[in-house]
């Protein structure tokens, strides 16, 4: 119920958001060899204007905020707000799905006994499922990154999560990185990704501990 409460809030908040729209109206982003893909970029500590640069350099319409925590200490032009004002400005929507696919969930189950993220238990939840379709609607119909607070997005859930479900659902995954390239998966074995090598499929959960000893998540880290 709690889970249920705030995402019915955090939705209502949302301003400029845009539903998906059909095929025939809107191109989807689509890779070189036609296949549908999703971009993803990691804030980190750059200026406004660069952010917005890198994702009009690969004509980004939208960002789907993949942050538990839609909120940045060191660089406050990225907390939820701001960014969504700096994006509306350049004709670029918000979407938040903080709640369904963050890194950071607020129910204990999801984490083990080091505190550390089971990816593999939230993969499995309805909210990230439903998140994860609400996703592909958009990234079928609109140029889309996914956006995180790591620049690399080597050890980032926006790619050991969110990316690899996207993957197994035919959706090519490329990250912007902060240089201006673009890296992309590996896009062999008859034009699928092959996302991760094996020790990375083995080991489905967080790269370090998110989760401070003797305490739950509270409601500000959503």
């Amino acid at each position: 119920m709690r889970y249920a409460q705030a995402l019915a809030r955090t939705r209502g908040d949302i301003a400029g958001w845009r539903p998906a729209q059909s095929q025939e109206s809107v191109g989807g982003s689509c890779g070189s060899r036609g296949q549908t893909s999703v971009f993803t970029i990691g804030h980190s500590n750059h200026s406004a204007e660069k952010f917005v640069g890198l994702l009009k350099g690969y004509g980004i319409e939208g960002v789907a905020d993949v942050r538990s925590r839609p909120y940045s200490r060191h660089a406050p032009h990225f907390n939820a707000r701001d960014i969504e004002a700096i994006l509306s400005d350049n004709g670029i929507w918000r979407l938040f799905l903080g709640l369904e696919l963050g890194g950071r969930p607020t129910a204990e189950e999801f984490y083990d006994a080091d505190g550390r993220v089971d990816y593999a238990r939230i993969e499995r939840s309805r909210p990230f499922l439903d998140g994860i379709h609400r996703l592909e609607r958009e990234v079928r119909n609109h140029s889309i990154a996914l956006l995180c607070s790591e620049e690399d997005p080597t050890g980032c859930h926006r790619r050991l999560l969110v990316g690899r479900v996207l993957v197994e659902r035919g959706i090519a995954v490329r990250h912007i990185r902060g240089d201006g390239s673009l890296q992309a998966e590996g896009e062999e074995n008859g034009g699928q990704p092959v996302l991760f090598p094996d020790t990375e499929v083995s080991v489905r959960k967080s790269i370090r501990s998110v989760l401070r000893r003797g305490r739950r998540p509270g409601s500000s880290e959503r």
